[in-house]
């Protein structure tokens, strides 16, 4: 393994240790909604009874079945890395983290935080050969059918899902939620463009909501 894939997998671990720590210490703290696959699995729970982990699951497996062929298996491994740091890191921020990130019922400082730091380490993976999660992996396909840098699809995607689930979750933190996604999504292309004269340059994509599936 040379110096440049090293480079690169510190900076995917990187981003997943940024948005493990965001997902739990403002999403989580700070009530804010769910987006993406994650969202969609609690919507399933709400409306059929559907184990959460189960959809994810079912959601992810045959996205990354696709990537496989379609990306390659460079591609998978990055993202086998990166959701591992992310599981981790999530796991001990539960456990051990002495920090209360609860910020007091500041919903807008709360948003803009979780879309900053969320969208910053998403980018990071993203930049670097890997995805967070298998609706990382499906916003990256979309972006280029599409046409449409990956922030767009993810900010599409994840308010979307948001909007689906309003018959269970409380309106307020929905529209607080979509703010977070909308930055995310937004910091999430500057950060996979940056230093390049073209998106499309960067091979690979990514939640906000959090984590991702």
């Amino acid at each position: 393994m040379g110096n440049e894939q090293l480079r690169k997998i510190f900076w995917m671990m990187v981003g997943s240790m940024l948005l493990a720590f965001s997902y739990y210490h403002i999403n989580f703290q700070n009530h804010l909604a769910e987006g993406g696959f994650v969202g969609l699995a609690l919507l399933g729970k709400y409306t059929f009874n559907w184990s959460p982990a189960l959809t994810v699951l079912c959601m992810d497996v045959p996205v990354f079945i696709a990537a496989w062929f379609l990306k390659g298996r460079t591609f998978i491994m990055n993202t086998a890395i990166a959701t591992g740091v992310f599981s981790l890191t999530y796991e001990m921020c539960e456990r051990f983290s002495p920090w209360n990130m609860n910020l007091g019922g500041n919903m807008v400082l709360a948003a803009v935080l979780s879309g900053l730091l969320t969208g910053l380490g998403a980018g990071l993976v993203l930049r670097h050969g890997g995805a967070s999660g298998g609706d990382d992996i499906l916003a990256l396909f979309m972006s280029r059918k599409m046409n449409l840098s990956i922030g767009t699809v993810f900010i599409i995607f994840d308010i979307a899902v948001l909007l689906l689930s309003l018959f269970f979750l409380p309106l307020v933190d929905t529209l607080y939620t979509i703010l977070a996604v909308s930055i995310a999504g937004k910091v999430i292309t500057w950060t996979v463009q940056i230093g390049t004269t073209r998106s499309r340059s960067i091979p690979v994509r990514p939640a906000v909501g959090h984590q991702h599936g």
